[in-house]
């Protein structure tokens, strides 16, 4: 489950509309559509686009999944869900939460600068959204799913939640193909998102991805 977020000051939370999983591009032409585009603009992406893109990313797409919680478009080790998905935008950062479609507010004050890493920030100041990817290494020790021995073994949960991100991102190329977007994953300042969204101890910013409109 998303942790929970104390109230933060001039920022509520975002009750997203209910997510539309129609038009589009075909799978077969997403697919072929798919890639990697850096030059991305400024326009803000409409609510209900938003929300489908998050759906897509890591929603829920079934009641009953795997040992006995919901399922999401995305797989995770044991059906741990480790990858909490942050959502930066100019008015302030926010936790998806997949269980309501909500976004929590987290703090306010714009940080997409921080989820470009120091030698790349030129390239993209003004994009719509950034998706931030950060592990819950709580939830990938003590997930309710088959506890596998190496879950135990920091090595080896990374092998876990590296994959894991890279699913969710792998959705969101596809989706941004599918509706016409443009998406970038790379790395992030993980120093300073750590810092700025006040994640735990046992919590890591892993990489981001930009998504907005082509420029």
């Amino acid at each position: 489950m998303p942790r929970k977020q104390a109230p933060v000051p001039s920022l509520a939370s975002v009750d997203l509309p209910s997510p539309r999983l129609t038009g589009g591009k075909s799978l077969p032409e997403s697919l072929r559509r798919r890639a990697t585009c850096r030059t991305i603009g400024d326009r803000e992406l409409p609510r209900q686009l938003l929300s489908n893109l998050l759906w897509a990313a890591c929603g829920i797409n079934r009641r009953k999944g795997p040992f006995g919680g919901a399922g999401i478009t995305a797989a995770s080790a044991s059906n741990s869900q480790e990858i909490d998905v942050f959502v930066l935008m100019e008015e302030g950062a926010y936790l998806f939460d997949p269980r309501r479609h909500r976004l929590i507010p987290v703090v306010a004050g714009d940080l997409r600068p921080l989820a470009i890493s120091r030698g790349q920030r030129a390239l993209i100041t003004k994009a719509p959204v950034q998706l931030v990817y950060v592990v819950d290494i709580e939830r990938l020790v003590h997930t309710q799913g088959f506890q596998e021995p190496g879950l135990q073994d920091p090595e080896v949960q990374k092998s876990y939640y590296f994959v894991d991100t890279g699913l969710i991102a792998g959705n969101v190329y596809l989706f941004a193909a599918s509706k016409g977007l443009a998406a970038w994953f790379h790395n992030c300042d993980r120093a300073a998102l750590s810092r700025s969204l006040k994640l735990r101890a046992d919590q890591r910013a892993l990489f981001a991805q930009t998504v907005g409109y082509p420029a």
